[in-house]
């Protein structure tokens, strides 16, 4: 695979398919009930134009600041579960090609490494939360991220129950042994119930192993009282990823949220829920200047994070692509994928007469025929 060539982001996925497992490929390429929400993430970004300003003078600066983060390019690399599916060394070589590339990466509650075997890698770390029923490990996980030198915590809201993934139903998905949520077992966990590392125990016919998984482990009770404590534990920058509705973006304020994240899941929870950036707009609006507002949901080029920026983007945080990546080489792959990716970036703004990321808020865009 390290001989073939690759000229856009999607081709990384046509190369993973082919070496992936099928059930493998679902899981990390599907969506909850008919895949509308997920469909429209894409349709919408190409619905948005950007109108271009001429003669800026000169080339455009990426660079950016993200929560505290220094990064190379408006990108961080989202939370994604299991990255072992893809490759055997996961979370490892993603975040080894991050700290190449210069940007930020969140890992999963769900990660497949545990969080400090992440941070040995001295990538810039934002731990994603996922909201547990058992109070003790959650307040543990917080404390190992703080340990590990995460530089933000960043609580994922929409997945108070798993949508339904049909394709992961039928499919009869579950985990092969060596893939484990590596935060959530300890030595007590794994000599008690081996098989609660892979999942096996609850794998049962016509339902995913990974939703049950889920189901027992998440409390689906969050409320805006559990972010307040949540913003109370930890000193760290607070990012609440989740938000389509703007009255939710001003509580999230109030809580004392330092960034939100316009997201719909990649389309992986509620089906009818709005393409994520449809939503971006209102919620830049409802903010302002209180909080940074990222995107997330079907970046797969520099044009794609140019509209999110045009639009009152902050940052844009990448998914899918950098799985495909890293299932066709590991480090080296991701790498290439974040170093096209950041080539695209400085062109779409160069191009659309941005000096700098910051500058880009001045664009003019037009959604589905209506002037902004």
């Amino acid at each position: 695979m390290s001989q073939a060539r690759f000229y856009t982001l999607d081709d990384f996925e046509v190369a993973a398919r082919a070496v992936l497992p099928a059930e493998v490929v679902d899981y990390f390429a599907g969506g909850s009930g008919s895949e509308r929400a997920l469909a429209a993430n894409r349709s919408a970004l190409d619905a948005v134009s950007v109108y271009p300003r001429m003669l800026a003078g000169a080339a455009a600066d990426s660079a950016t600041t993200m929560l505290a983060s220094l990064a190379a390019m408006p990108v961080a690399i989202a939370p994604m579960a299991y990255q072992r599916l893809a490759h055997p060394d996961g979370e490892l070589a993603m975040a080894r090609a991050a700290r190449t590339a210069g940007v930020p990466m969140m890992v999963s509650t769900l990660s497949s490494y545990p969080i400090e075997q992440i941070a040995d890698t001295e990538a810039d770390l934002w731990f994603q939360l996922y909201w547990l029923r058992d109070q003790d490990r959650l307040e543990q996980l917080i404390g190992r991220a703080e340990k590990a030198g995460c530089s933000a915590i960043a609580v994922t809201i929409d997945l108070p129950i798993m949508g339904r993934r049909l394709r992961d139903v039928r499919n009869e998905f579950t985990l092969p042994a060596q893939v484990i949520a590596a935060n959530l077992v300890d030595e007590s966990d794994s000599a008690a119930d081996p098989g609660s590392t892979s999942m096996a125990h609850v794998q049962r016919a016509g339902a995913s192993a990974v939703a049950a998984h889920t189901s027992e482990r998440f409390g689906p009770t969050l409320s805006w009282a559990e972010l307040e404590w949540l913003r109370a534990r930890t000193s760290l920058p607070l990012v609440i990823k989740g938000i389509l509705d703007p009255r939710d973006a001003i509580r999230a304020v109030e809580v004392g949220a330092d960034a939100v994240v316009v997201s719909n899941h990649g389309g992986r929870q509620f089906d009818g829920a709005p393409a994520s950036i449809s939503a971006l707009g209102a919620v830049v609006s409802a903010v302002g200047a209180s909080c940074q507002v990222l995107f997330d949901s079907g970046i797969r080029s520099g044009t794609d994070v140019l509209r999110a920026l045009a639009l009152g983007a902050s940052g844009v945080l990448v998914g899918r692509p950098m799985l495909w990546a890293l299932a066709v080489d590991g480090a080296d792959g991701v790498e290439q994928a974040l170093s096209m990716l950041a080539t695209e970036v400085a062109e779409a703004l160069t191009l659309a007469g941005c000096l700098d990321v910051a500058s880009s808020r001045d664009l003019r865009t037009r959604i589905e025929g209506s002037l902004r």
